[in-house]
């Protein structure tokens, strides 16, 4: 039977990525695969989903608002390094089905998320307004990192009000993260990562792109 619950969706785009030659698309691929494990290494695997998507990747976070921005920070770090990277954030509801609850997965939840991606730049991130107000109740006093970005119309004609990181608290972030951001560069540069991300089963963990990459052992 389906179930419903309301979720945190990171919704990871490459940017333009139809558009790249296969080979590219390949690399990207390949590139998104390390960065999705190790963003996600920290959390246990009952606290988040992973899905694949046509452009990207989006990680689903079942209790924890926070968590979901701090992925998303950790992973825009990989722009950096020649992933072009955009991230939606939002929360709302899923519909899900299958034993591991990544079969059949929909909703509004992931759908409004990567609507708010195809508004990003690569290295940015917009938040929905009913993310910003999920992380307030999860974390008060944490949503001030989210500064309004304005209101943005979708292909769809809806309506969104959406929020961008403010840019020092950022920084202050990402000098808490910089270990983190090394072994993202080294993992991308590596490129070993050759399956896709269908399903929670197939993610790579953090071991398994660490064994790819001897230097980092």
């Amino acid at each position: 039977m389906p179930t419903a619950l309301s979720a945190s969706v990171v919704f990871l785009r490459i940017q333009d990525f139809a558009r790249r030659p296969a080979s590219e698309q390949a690399r990207l691929r390949a590139q998104l695969e390390a960065v999705v494990a190790v963003t996600a290494a920290e959390l246990a695997p009952e606290r988040r989903i992973v899905l694949d998507a046509s452009d990207g990747a989006a990680i689903v976070m079942l209790r924890d608002p926070r968590a979901a921005l701090r992925l998303a920070e950790r992973a825009l770090e990989a722009s950096s390094a020649g992933l072009p990277l955009c991230a939606g954030l939002n929360h709302g509801t899923l519909r899900t089905a299958g034993k591991k609850g990544n079969e059949g997965m929909a909703g509004d939840g992931i759908a409004v998320a990567a609507s708010i991606a195809q508004f990003t730049a690569p290295g940015r991130l917009f938040a929905s307004r009913a993310f910003r107000d999920a992380l307030a109740d999860a974390e008060p006093g944490e949503e001030a990192v989210l500064v309004s970005a304005g209101t943005f119309n979708d292909p769809g004609l809806r309506t969104h009000e959406l929020y961008k990181a403010d840019g020092h608290a950022v920084r202050r972030r990402s000098r808490r993260y910089a270990l983190l951001g090394v072994v993202l560069a080294v993992a991308l540069v590596a490129g070993g990562v050759s399956s896709r991300v269908s399903s929670l089963g197939d993610v790579p963990s953090i071991e398994e792109v660490m064994a790819k990459v001897p230097f980092l052992k």
